[in-house]
């Protein structure tokens, strides 16, 4: 064996193992591998872990020495596939599980998840990630539906604050014309959206300042690749089996590893110490007595409301628009035509735009509700149209610029059309005893979107982005029919919520409104039955007043008697 001649520092550890690998495996360091697979699409659920993980595992040099024959492709493909499937089957427990935890504690256990998705990279194995990202596929929908839920009632419930007083002068009985809370709504989610948009800028910090060290330029990594845009297969056909130039140590990836932690722990105080209650004692109860059977199938029951049917289209393409924008176009556009390491600056750009457009949904309060979801499908119909057409060159930093200014302008339309989902969900459907079945929909079918954006993965850039564009513009006339019919007069047919089921052993409501009751059952009312004399000349029951939260014309302490219809 050779020696080391006195004064040489000791070779790093990668380069050590490198230096043990069998010569075929070395020698394809710096050989491109013209069957090489394509590089596995990202889901933009936790867009930073998920994407420095995809790449690490995709350089095969990192699979060989780190992990010799585990199998590293497999468990990524089984891990997308358990994040991109799962999601199909929440819209059977979803409703449940709100309705069980609540909705501050289902923000917090699914946070907890996406916290134990990120631990399971200290130890990566077959048994380790696989089972966290069906559980991570599992609390997606849950998270965002008890999210749109909670924004939309924190909004009620700032206008109750903010009008107590003209409220209290009104009396007590009387309650908030409808659509009353529509503009701190828009203002709520407008500020969600802004920081949630920008977390996808945070979320490039790991490869800007970590793995972008470690990355072959675009020579290396795509010099197989022929054609990119509209002209690609598939994503990223050619790219090269290693895309590492060094392998980053042990040591500074669990650095890494330990502040996503973190910042995962962090997420999940700030719920558990920020975040108040969405309903009183009182109201959470009534709305858990409706009857499990009843929260099961009332996400299902909703299908005869056609506001619903007709904003389907639209839950599809934000689905489809969102993947599209962090798979298509950041990579079969952006990666392809100026490389790897200029990825994490794409979607720093997509995400600057959006987080602005989100602030600029504020017009939204001088404007018709209908303005921004149109503006954001006209913006997205313009630039489809514009990358039906264009085929930038690979290996080109010509033509940077306009991928920068198109990922911007993608993100402006995906801001517009979140932020107006979610403000018309939350304006059509006020009462709190729809919201959480209404948001399990519309995140429902994001989810199945996604799904569909999983399966066609392989196809040609040419497909992909003529389905986009059809989505969208049956999403915008379908939508534009919606308001149609609205202005028309129309009213929707929605199922049926059954009267809470109170069980009092043991508890008394001692609060005079009606927690449980709906808009539409305040609006009914009743008179309520008096009593019956019980001997000779008792006085008469003072007369009850319109069905009004638990009161009743019972006295004291006895049960509430049954009230007629």
């Amino acid at each position: 064996a050779p020696t080391r001649p006195e004064g040489e520092p000791l070779p790093k550890l990668q380069d050590r193992k490198v230096a043990q690998l069998p010569a075929r495996l070395a020698s394809r360091l710096c050989k491109v591998a013209p069957g090489a697979r394509p590089l596995p699409p990202r889901c933009p659920l936790s867009p930073g872990l998920l994407q420095m993980q995809l790449i690490l595992h995709y350089d095969e040099t990192y699979r060989e020495v780190k992990y010799g024959n585990m199998g590293l492709p497999d468990i990524d493909s089984k891990m997308l596939m358990g994040i991109n499937v799962t999601p199909i089957a929440a819209l059977l427990y979803t409703p449940v599980l709100i309705r069980f935890f609540g909705t501050k504690w289902m923000m917090f256990l699914a946070v907890g998840i996406y916290a134990l998705f990120v631990s399971t990279n200290y130890w990566e194995r077959y048994y380790t990630l696989v089972p966290s990202a069906v559980a991570l596929g599992m609390a997606i929908v849950p998270l965002w539906a008890s999210m749109g839920n909670y924004i939309t009632r924190m909004s009620q419930k700032y206008y109750e604050y903010s009008h107590y007083k003209e409220q209290d002068e009104q009396g007590p009985q009387q309650r908030p014309p409808r659509g009353s809370h529509a503009p701190y709504l828009l203002v709520f989610q407008a500020i969600f959206y802004s920081f949630f948009h920008l977390s996808f800028a945070c979320a490039q910090l790991p490869m800007v300042y970590f793995l972008n060290y470690y990355l072959y330029d675009l020579n290396h990594t795509l010099y197989n690749v022929q054609s990119c845009g509209t002209n690609s297969h598939g994503i990223l056909n050619g790219f090269n089996k290693t895309v590492l130039r060094t392998l980053p140590r042990s040591r500074n990836l669990i650095v890494v590893e330990s502040v996503l932690m973190a910042v995962a722990f962090l997420a999940m105080l700030l719920v558990l110490g920020l975040c108040g209650a969405a309903y009183r004692p009182t109201e959470e109860i009534d709305l858990r007595s409706v009857g499990w059977g009843n929260i099961f199938q009332l996400p299902f029951k909703y299908v005869r409301d056609f506001r619903l049917r007709h904003l389907v289209p639209f839950f599809i393409y934000s689905g489809f628009e969102v993947l599209f924008a962090c798979t298509g176009l950041a990579l079969g556009y952006g990666v392809c035509s100026i490389g790897l390491e200029r990825l994490a600056y794409l979607l720093v750009a997509y995400s600057l735009g959006a987080s602005a457009a989100s602030v600029l949904g504020l017009l939204g309060l001088w404007l018709p509700r209908s303005v921004p979801l149109v503006t954001g499908a006209g913006l997205h119909l313009l630039l489809t149209l514009g990358l039906f057409f264009w085929a930038p060159a690979p290996r080109a930093l010509k033509h940077s610029w306009v991928l920068y200014v198109a990922a911007a302008l993608w993100g402006v339309g995906s801001a517009f059309n979140k932020t107006g989902l979610s403000t018309l969900l939350g304006i059509l459907y006020e009462d709190k005893e729809r919201q959480d079945f209404i948001f399990t929909i519309y995140h429902w079918w994001q989810a199945v979107a996604i799904f569909m954006v999983y399966l066609g993965a392989s196809l040609p850039m040419k497909a992909k982005l003529a389905v986009l564009l059809v989505t969208l513009v049956a999403a915008a006339a379908s939508y534009l029919w919606m308001e149609r019919k609205l202005r028309r007069g129309m009213a929707p047919r929605q199922p049926r919520i059954p009267r809470p089921q109170h069980k009092v052993r043991g508890y008394r409501y001692l609060e005079e409104e009606n927690s449980d009751e709906s808009d539409a059952e305040g609006a009914r009312g009743g008179d309520c039955a008096e009593e019956e004399a019980a001997g000779p000349g008792p006085e008469p029951a003072a007369p009850c007043p319109p069905l009004q939260g638990n009161s009743s014309c019972t006295g004291g302490d006895k049960p509430p008697e049954k009230i007629k219809a």
